[in-house]
């Protein structure tokens, strides 16, 4: 974008310095030169030496006054601001009126572009800060949120095991509730899900196409919305009968719309949805089961979307006064020539019409402006020729290039035309059309550097809501991955402890305030505020808990030393591959066991006793684990045999 808003000041700069080279100036190239230089280097001696070419210009060769504009606009950016007085002056007192005006407006115009190149870079740089400061103050909130509960049900946790009671009410209401939190914070987004949806549909030999149509984040329709499309894609899986899936999403009048469609399925029932209709129509929304016109099956949830943020005002009052300036100074010469003032209403009409266009298509203010234009030509001849300027500025912004350039190179073919037709000597019919470019490629140029700069706000926009998704889908994960594992753990020994016996049951509250400690450094990690995770001391844990529950463990660590993002990684696929053995599994046998093998690290979780059927794949833990380790370049995979269901994460190994 930066090299297109360049690009444009350029066009217009060259499209000024053109009417004073063909006039017959060789000084007009050299001004040129030194004002492309000072969009990016504004430098005093520049401005000087702009001062000097263009007086040099205007004594040596006769050129117009109107060049002396460059000076103005070089001295209005780079020096104290009143030295373009004298030279504005200076313009007046060497040549006639009329050109005198155009030096003002060019140094407006010179001022008002490379001003606008310096907003649009600072929007550029504020992108990043923005994000970072979204991401910040969201942290801020996730720690706030999970102090309040979290932290303080850990702290009455840790207090109870060092008074020898073990506190399973509170453990178990605090492990809900980071659950409950993990769920809030993934329901922001759609698109996870979605990914997920897709990547558990083409395991399953299921061809699936998403078409995205809506903007992040959801808010709280998202988590229904996941919800809908999860029960959708496990009932395709289940049926097995499909072979292609549809998941589109629409962002439409105030709503949010999820359309799940099978091309397989040839008959139509919502039993399997369970209480997702209730809970739709609860929300505001509608749920709605039912074959196509091609007998597919179609799930389709509406829910009222979040409000949308307002949208960043974009810089369109530099680029309008600009406008105005331009379009009343080239009023006043006009009126000048003509030596009336009846032109003035026609030209008031047109001003406005102008102003209208600058952002956006307006079919009829652009057929009011043509129509101005060109019918009050033969009233007032050849003054009026120049006004078609102001028809190809709206031209050049209201369409593609393939349909504007020839409806602007039409504009100025009918110009010159009619200056042929008006019997205007050689050198004026040459002169009317290069003004009408120039007019029409400073009108392109005010307009499009604010619709970049309002692209970039968007795009500054888009980037902020990104980041925001991203943190709090990366606290759902940690929250999920770390402090549920060790909460879900502190569970299990507190349940162990209430029915053993007292000396024994010491032991294990002794492990719950190491868990508690643990914990808390769990939840300064989620709100942003923690370190990295030890795959070693991961590994002992595990096995402790894994004991306490009555399974036998082999554990085998041969990986090399790593970095502290593979083993925060690997450690944090432990801790979810140890939760999936408690809780899908009656597991009696555990082997951990990690290697560097052909280039890599392997971290290989299997357990005995898997239940067939409750495979995870597409589960919320896995599908976090295949997001971390596709971050580091890694993978994951599972295998179910013989009753041993594996799990296997591969990161390249270091170096």
């Amino acid at each position: 974008m930066q090299k297109r808003a360049d690009l444009i000041v350029a066009v217009v700069f060259a499209g000024f310095a053109s009417v004073y080279l063909v006039a017959g100036s060789p000084l007009a190239l050299a001004v040129f030169g030194i004002q492309t230089v000072l969009i990016r280097r504004r430098v005093w001696w520049l401005a000087a030496l702009q001062v000097v070419t263009a007086y040099a210009a205007v004594l040596l060769f006769g050129t117009s006054v109107g060049i002396l504009g460059f000076a103005a606009g070089a001295l209005l950016l780079t020096g104290p601001r009143l030295l373009a007085l004298p030279v504005v002056a200076g313009a007046v007192l060497l040549g006639p009126l009329d050109p005198a005006i155009s030096a003002v407006l060019i140094a407006m115009v010179t001022y008002g572009l490379t001003t606008m190149i310096d907003r649009f870079e600072d929007v550029r740089a504020a992108r990043l800060s923005v994000a970072m400061r979204v991401v910040a103050e969201e942290r801020l909130a996730i720690a706030a949120e999970l102090n309040d509960k979290l932290g303080r049900a850990l702290r009455t946790i840790g207090e109870s095991a060092r008074a020898g009671v073990p506190d399973v009410d509170t453990t178990r209401a605090s492990l809900a509730e980071a659950r409950n939190a993990a769920a809030s914070f993934r329901a922001v987004s759609l698109t996870p899900e979605i990914t997920t949806a897709k990547a558990m549909l083409t395991a399953q030999g299921v061809h699936a196409e998403v078409r995205i149509g809506h903007d992040e984040p959801l808010g709280p329709a998202g988590a229904l919305l996941a919800a809908v499309l999860r029960a959708s894609v496990v009932e395709i899986v289940r049926r097995r009968t499909a072979e292609t899936c549809l998941i589109e999403t629409f962002a439409e009048e105030g709503t949010v719309r999820l359309r799940v469609t099978d091309a397989s399925a040839r008959v139509a029932g919502d039993e399997w949805l369970g209480d997702l209709p209730r809970q739709v129509e609860a929300a505001g929304g509608a749920l709605t089961v039912g074959l196509d016109g091609d007998a597919r099956l179609t799930v389709e949830a509406v829910l009222p979307a979040q409000r949308p943020a307002a949208r960043p005002a974009s810089d369109h009052g530099l680029s309008t006064t600009l406008l105005a300036a331009v379009a009343i100074g080239f009023s006043i010469k006009l009126l000048l020539l003509a030596g009336t003032w009846w032109p003035a209403v026609p030209l008031a009409v047109i001003i406005v019409m102008q102003l209208r266009s600058l952002h956006g298509r307006h079919m009829v203010a652009l057929s009011v402006m043509a129509v101005l234009t060109f019918a009050p030509i033969p009233i007032f001849g050849q003054d009026w020729l120049g006004v078609s300027g102001f028809l190809i500025g709206p031209l050049l912004l209201a369409f593609p290039w393939a349909v504007a350039l020839p409806l602007a190179g039409a504009v100025v073919a009918v110009t010159a035309i009619c200056g042929w037709l008006l019997g205007l000597p050689v050198a004026l019919a040459v002169n009317n059309p290069i003004s009408v470019v120039v007019t029409g490629l400073v009108i392109y140029g005010l307009g499009r550097l604010a619709q970049l700069t309002a692209e970039l706000r968007d795009s500054a926009a888009a980037l902020a809501r990104t980041a925001l998704v991203e943190e709090r889908l990366r606290a759902a994960r940690d929250l999920h991955d770390l402090l549920g594992h060790s909460l879900a753990a502190i569970l299990l020994k507190c349940e162990l402890a209430r029915r053993l016996d007292a000396e024994r049951a010491r032991q294990e509250l002794d492990d719950v305030l190491v868990m508690t400690e643990r914990a808390m450094a769990d939840l300064r990690s989620v709100s942003g505020d923690g370190s990295g995770l030890s795959l070693a001391a991961e590994a002992e844990s595990a096995r402790s808990v894994l004991k306490a529950a009555g399974v036998e463990v082999e554990l085998d660590l041969g990986h090399p030393p790593l970095g502290e993002a593979a083993e925060t990684t690997l450690g944090v696929v432990l801790r979810e591959a140890v939760t999936n053995v408690l809780r899908h599994s009656s597991a009696r046998h555990v082997a951990i066991v990690t290697r560097e093998r052909d280039g890599e690290v392997w971290l290989s979780v299997s357990n005995d006793e898997a239940r067939a059927g409750r495979g995870r794949r597409g589960s919320a833990g896995i599908g976090n684990l295949t997001m971390r380790l596709a971050a580091l370049e890694g993978r994951l995979e599972t295998s179910l045999e013989d009753g041993w269901f594996e799990l296997t994460a591969r990161l390249p190994a270091p170096g």
